[in-house]
C-alpha cells in the first residue's frame, strides 16, 4: 500500500445508522416486556437516558456532532484541553492539607509528607484549623524555595495571609511560591458574614515582583459541599472570579495582573467523567472571561486545584472513601488539574492520623508514577461523551453565570439568598435520588457493613457561623441519621433493632430477595433474623416480632405465601411485608412491599418508629 493510499477500517461492513442501533436496543429492552408494553425504538433509547444533578442528561450513545467545533490543543484558546503540556516527572502538584491545631503535630506531618512525595503544602488556618500565630512553627522545616505553600481560612483570611507573608519575609533570600488564599466571597458563603473585598488590591500590590506568589483563591467547594451541582459550582467559581476582577479593576489593577493573581479550588468526585468535564468547562469559561477582558491569550488559562469532595465521604465503612478518592483523583488528573489534594479516608471522623494521610498522598503518587495517568495531556479529549458533557456543563454554567450577573453579581446573589435557594432546590432533588438509591452510596445505602466499629479520631473545633451560612451537607447523612437511631436503640436494649425475615421455598427461590431485603434493612441499622424451611413462618411467629418480611420469588410466593401470611396473621404479627411487589402475591394481602426504587429512607424511618427506636437527638 502506498503512502498516498488509506486503509478503510471496517470498510467491508455495511454502514449502520442511529436508527439501526435504536432497533437493536429495542429488541433487548423489550425481551422481558409483555406484548402490550413493548417500547418503540425511540422510547427504548429514552429509557436508557439518565439525569445527573443540575439537569445534565446522559445519553446511552454519543456520536460525532455534525457541527462539532475543533477541540483545540493544550495551552491555547479555548483552554478546554489544559494550560499546557505537563512535565513527565511531575504531571501535577501533589498538595496535602494540614489542619491539626496542634502545631507540633502539624509540623511533623508537613515534614513527613514532603519527605514522601508531596510537592506543596496547604495549611488551613482559623478556628477550625491552625492558629495564625502557629503558622511559622508549622512551616519551620519547609524549604520555601522548593515547596509552594498555600493557606486557606473561612474566618481569619486576613490573619492567615499576614502570617504567610511574615514567614516569607523571614526568609529574605527565598523567592516564595504559593497563595495567600484570600476569598472573601467564599468566606461569606461559608460563615454567613458580609463579604469585604477591600483588601484584595493591597494584597495584590504587596506581591508585585514575586512571580511565584498569588493572592486569591476562588474556593468553589463551599457551594458544592452545601449541595450545589457541578454546573453551579463552575458558575459560582466564574462569577466569583469576575467579582474579584471588578474589585481589582476599581482599585486600579489591570486585567492581566489581576488574572495572574487568581487560582481556583474545586471539587473532584467519584463520578470521574463529570469531574473531567467540569474542569474542562471551567477552563473554557474562564478563558472566555480573559478574552473579553483583554488578557493576552497565553495568560488566560485557569489554574485549578482539585480536592476530593468531602460531600461524597462517608462516616460509615470509611474505607470505601479510598476508592472514591481514587476515582476522583483520576478524574482530576484526566481533567487537567494543576494541583490535587486527596482528603484522608477518615476526614469525616475527625483529624486524620499518619496512616490515613499516607494513603491519601500515595493515591496520587501511584497514579502519577506507577499508573502514568498524567503522561498524556487531556486523554479524554475527543471522546464524544466527554466533549458533549463538557459543552453541556459549560452552557449550563454560563447561563447560571449570566443570571448572577443580571442580579448584580456574586456578592448580591449571596446576600439576596438566591444562591442558597438554588442550592437548596438542587439538594432536594439529589435527596430524592439518594433516598430511592438511584444515587447509591456503597457501604452505606448499598452493601452496608454490619457490626462495624466506628473510627475514633480527635475532633476538629467547630467554626462559628450564622444562620445564613452555606453549611456542608454530606450525601450519606440521610442514612447515617437512621444508623444513629438504631445505635441509640441498641445502647438502650442491648441489641440492634430487628425484624424477622421469613424465606419461603428453596434457596433458589428466596436467595436473591433475602439478600436484597437484608441489605436494605441494614442500611438503616436494622438487623434481619432469617427463618427458613417448612416451619419458617411458624418459627418466626413464635418469636413475636413487630415486623416480618417474607422473601421468595414470584413462583415461591404462589406456592407458599398464602399459608405463611395466614400463620403470621393468626399469631397476631402487627406488620407483614413482602420483599418485592405486593401484586406478586396474587390474592394474598400484606401490609407493605419492599422493592428496588422505593423511598428507602422513608421506609426505614417508619420501620424504626414501629420498632421503638428513639428519634435522633432524643433523650435516652
Amino acid at each position: 500500500m502506498s503512502a498516498a493510499e488509506s486503509m478503510a477500517l471496517a470498510g467491508e461492513f455495511p454502514q449502520q445508522t442511529h436508527e439501526d442501533w435504536q432497533r437493536l436496543v429495542a429488541a433487548v429492552v423489550n425481551k422481558s416486556r409483555a406484548e402490550d408494553a413493548k417500547l418503540t425504538p425511540e422510547d427504548a433509547e429514552a429509557s436508557l437516558r439518565t439525569t445527573l444533578s443540575g439537569g445534565l442528561v446522559v445519553d446511552p450513545l454519543y456520536q460525532r456532532s455534525a457541527d462539532a467545533a475543533a477541540i483545540g490543543v493544550p495551552g491555547a484558546m479555548p483552554f478546554t484541553r489544559g494550560t499546557g503540556l505537563r512535565p513527565a516527572d511531575q504531571p501535577w502538584d501533589v498538595r496535602q492539607l494540614h489542619d491539626d491545631p496542634d502545631a507540633n503535630i502539624s509540623r511533623a506531618a508537613v515534614l513527613d509528607d514532603l519527605e514522601h512525595g508531596v510537592t506543596s503544602v496547604w495549611v488551613h488556618v482559623g478556628a477550625d484549623g491552625v492558629a495564625p500565630g502557629d503558622l511559622a512553627a508549622v512551616l519551620a522545616d519547609v524549604k520555601l524555595d522548593m515547596a509552594p505553600v498555600v493557606v486557606s481560612s473561612w474566618d481569619a483570611q486576613g490573619d492567615a495571609a499576614a502570617a504567610l507573608q511574615s514567614v516569607l519575609q523571614g526568609s529574605p533570600d527565598v523567592h516564595g511560591k504559593g497563595n495567600y488564599g484570600l476569598d472573601p466571597l467564599g468566606a461569606a458563603a461559608r460563615t454567613g458574614a458580609a463579604a469585604d473585598l477591600a483588601g484584595l488590591a493591597g494584597a495584590v500590590e504587596s506581591l508585585s515582583g514575586i512571580p511565584g506568589m498569588r493572592a486569591i483563591t476562588v474556593d468553589a467547594r463551599v457551594y458544592r459541599d452545601a449541595g450545589a451541582s457541578a454546573v453551579d459550582e463552575v458558575a459560582y467559581a466564574v462569577a466569583t472570579g469576575v467579582a474579584y476582577l471588578r474589585a481589582l479593576a476599581d482599585a486600579g489593577v489591570d486585567a492581566p495582573t489581576a488574572f495572574g493573581q487568581i487560582d481556583f479550588r474545586v471539587s473532584a468526585t467519584a463520578d470521574q467523567f463529570l469531574t473531567i468535564a467540569a474542569l474542562r468547562a471551567l477552563r473554557r469559561l474562564w478563558a472566555r472571561v480573559g478574552e473579553v477582558c483583554g488578557v493576552p491569550e497565553p495568560e488566560r488559562g485557569a489554574r485549578i486545584h482539585a480536592v476530593t469532595s468531602q460531600r461524597m465521604f462517608t462516616r460509615d465503612d470509611p474505607w470505601v472513601n479510598v476508592l472514591r478518592s481514587t476515582l476522583a483523583t483520576f478524574g482530576a488528573c484526566a481533567g487537567g488539574a494543576d494541583a490535587i489534594t486527596v482528603l484522608p479516608y477518615d476526614t469525616v471522623a475527625g483529624l486524620p492520623e499518619k496512616f490515613s494521610r499516607r494513603l491519601a498522598r500515595n493515591t496520587q503518587i501511584v497514579l502519577a508514577d506507577e499508573a502514568n495517568v498524567g503522561r498524556v495531556a487531556d486523554p479524554a479529549g475527543g471522546s464524544y461523551y466527554v466533549e458533549h458533557l463538557t459543552a453541556d456543563i459549560a452552557h449550563g454554567a454560563w447561563s447560571a453565570f449570566q443570571e448572577i450577573e443580571k442580579a448584580g453579581g456574586m456578592a448580591a446573589a449571596l446576600a439576596s439568598g438566591s444562591v442558597a435557594a438554588r442550592i437548596r432546590s438542587t439538594r432536594d432533588e439529589d435527596g430524592a435520588r439518594l433516598a430511592t438509591r438511584r444515587l447509591p452510596i456503597t457501604g452505606v445505602s448499598m452493601f452496608p457493613l454490619t457490626g462495624e466499629q466506628p473510627v475514633a479520631r480527635r475532633q476538629r473545633a467547630a467554626l462559628a457561623v450564622s444562620d445564613k451560612a452555606l453549611a456542608p451537607q454530606r450525601d450519606s447523612v440521610l442514612y447515617e441519621s437512621l444508623r444513629n437511631r438504631a445505635g441509640a436503640y441498641a445502647a438502650a436494649h442491648g441489641s440492634a433493632p430487628g425484624v424477622a425475615l421469613v424465606a419461603l421455598g428453596a434457596r433458589r427461590d428466596f436467595g436473591a430477595r433475602e439478600t436484597f431485603a437484608s441489605n436494605l434493612l441494614a442500611a438503616g441499622g436494622v438487623t434481619a433474623t432469617l427463618y427458613e424451611g417448612e416451619s419458617a413462618a411458624a418459627d418466626a411467629a413464635a418469636a413475636k416480632p413487630e415486623v416480618v418480611v417474607i422473601a421468595s420469588s414470584p413462583k415461591g410466593y404462589a406456592a407458599h405465601a398464602a399459608a405463611a401470611v395466614e400463620a403470621l396473621r393468626s399469631a397476631g404479627i402487627p406488620r407483614v411485608l413482602v420483599a418485592g411487589r405486593a401484586r406478586e402475591l396474587g390474592e394474598t394481602s400484606v401490609d407493605g412491599e419492599i422493592y428496588d426504587g422505593m423511598d428507602v429512607v422513608a421506609f426505614l424511618s417508619d420501620t424504626l418508629d414501629r420498632l421503638g427506636a428513639p428519634a435522633e437527638g432524643a433523650a435516652q
